[in-house]
């Protein structure tokens, strides 16, 4: 099977699923974009960047909504992973340091160049945030402060697409918010008998655990939260 490659349901809200399909192809399986969350950017959102010395993203969906309602692009910007320190790079900030691995280690990296910030940093992100960077910084002695600026909610899936979907051999799990919506398609896609249904993998052990109670084939996540992690494991 490793060798015809797999069929892999995306699951993570546009315009990343399509970014993650391409990667997916790329690796000799098969990738079924069905999105199970979608990115809302908030309206009216009151950007005072007075006193802002850097902002840090999360997400490249919290790269996008700022760089949509705001122009600067001369504040220094801290990302987590390349995909958001990529969205950063295109949006054009003129200074972007990034870091692997999940918020404590941006978290540290911010520490680690603090006498570079003149100012408080600012996290533009969702709504439902997969760590406390703002907490994390103030424990570092670093002011920082969080705005949110756009929202994640469940996409609803046809009965006739949930029963293509559970067949597939792997399900990709970016966020525990995604893995809340997935076990809602798996509990609605079930039957009395035995049916297949995919290996979850998720960016992390974080994001499985709305499916521990979730029949599943399997779970598995990274050591450390990267999609590229993510994608060594759908052969195993």
């Amino acid at each position: 099977m490793a060798g015809q490659g797999k069929t892999v349901w995306i699951t993570r809200a546009q315009p990343g699923a399509d970014a993650t399909a391409a990667r997916v192809r790329a690796h000799g399986h098969q990738a079924w974009v069905t999105p199970l969350l979608e990115v809302r950017l908030l309206p009216d959102i009151a950007y005072d960047l007075s006193g802002v010395g850097a902002l840090a993203f999360t997400s490249a969906n919290g790269v996008r909504a700022f760089a949509q309602a705001r122009t600067e692009r001369d504040l220094k910007v801290f990302a987590v992973g390349r995909a958001t320190a990529d969205a950063a790079r295109a949006a054009r900030f003129r200074t972007v340091l990034s870091t692997d691995g999940n918020v404590d280690s941006l978290a540290d990296g911010i520490s680690a160049r603090r006498r570079e910030i003149k100012g408080y940093v600012l996290h533009p992100g969702a709504e439902e945030l997969a760590g406390d960077l703002v907490g994390l910084l103030e424990g570092y002695g670093i002011e920082a402060r969080r705005l949110i600026v756009y929202e994640t909610a469940p996409l609803p899936v046809p009965a006739e697409d949930i029963a293509r979907l559970v067949t597939a051999d792997v399900v990709l799990v970016h966020s525990a918010k995604a893995a809340r919506a997935l076990a809602s398609v798996l509990r609605a896609g079930s039957q009395p008998s035995p049916a297949p249904v995919p290996k979850a993998i998720g960016i992390s052990r974080e994001a499985l655990k709305p499916l521990l109670r979730t029949r599943l084939a399997g779970r598995a996540a990274p050591t450390f939260p990267l999609e590229a992690g993510m994608f060594d494991l759908i052969d195993r």
